[in-house]
């Protein structure tokens, strides 16, 4: 049987759209996608009658499907990388220029935050709060470089497919990557960050995102050595 999604030579073509277009189209979709996380785990946090495991499983389905839905709705104006570390990658690999690479760090970094206050207002808490959420120790930090090696991998593999197969590899990644690291795979700067002004489930301690923020550059350095070692055309996909 033929696959539906066919691999393409290359990843999405942006139309032209002015760096200030793209970078509040990369501002507006990592708001939603924060919004996505926290609000989902507020609210699994309270449907779960502190049942944990439901309470991560809402926050994971939840995640992963806004995910998808953002990349298919952003892909074409800003490439919807949602993510500090995409943006770097894409940029290494010539897909982005690097003058534009400040814009999109500070607008997902900028969304993330005002993600995080939108859930925070639809579920009535304080606008920010600094977690006390202790995401600590040796094991979640090398699972956070695993999740974001594996991120790397592919974000890069599943873009021969375009939009669609971005959406589903992304999506699908992150939701199975909730469930075998340790850390919850934040995988993401911006989340990162955001999610430490969060007294909430998908929150983080303060004290533990420089760790984290290491941990997921280290991920991805050594994804793209890996990447480099095995060769760009092993990634191309069938002729």
């Amino acid at each position: 049987m033929t696959s539906v999604l066919r691999p393409r030579a290359s990843s999405v073509s942006l139309p032209r759209i002015s760096l200030p277009r793209r970078g509040a189209a990369e501002a507006v979709a990592t708001a939603f996608l924060l919004a996505a996380i926290v609000g989902s785990g507020i609210a699994g946090d309270r449907l779960s009658a502190g049942n944990q495991a439901t309470a991560l499983l809402a926050n994971s389905v939840a995640s992963g499907a806004a995910l998808a839905a953002l990349i298919l709705a952003f892909a074409g104006i800003s490439g919807a990388h949602m993510n500090p570390i995409v943006t770097l990658d894409a940029s290494l690999r010539g897909e982005l220029r690097r003058a534009d690479v400040p814009v999109y760090v500070v607008a997902q970094i900028g969304g993330a935050f005002a993600g995080v206050a939108a859930a925070h207002a639809m579920f009535g808490e304080p606008v920010f709060s600094l977690s006390r959420n202790a995401r600590e120790g040796s094991a979640r930090l090398f699972s956070e470089a695993v999740a974001t090696f594996g991120l790397v991998l592919v974000v890069r593999g599943a873009a021969r497919y375009g939009a669609a197969g971005v959406a589903a590899g992304v999506s699908t990644y992150i939701l199975a990557a909730y469930w075998f690291t340790s850390s919850t795979s934040f995988a993401n700067p911006a989340v990162t960050l955001a999610r430490c002004v969060s007294d909430t489930f998908a929150g983080i301690r303060p004290a533990d995102v420089p760790g984290f923020l290491a941990a997921q550059l280290a991920g991805a350095a050594a994804a793209a050595g890996f990447l480099r070692f095995v060769s760009p055309r092993n990634l191309e996909g069938p002729s």
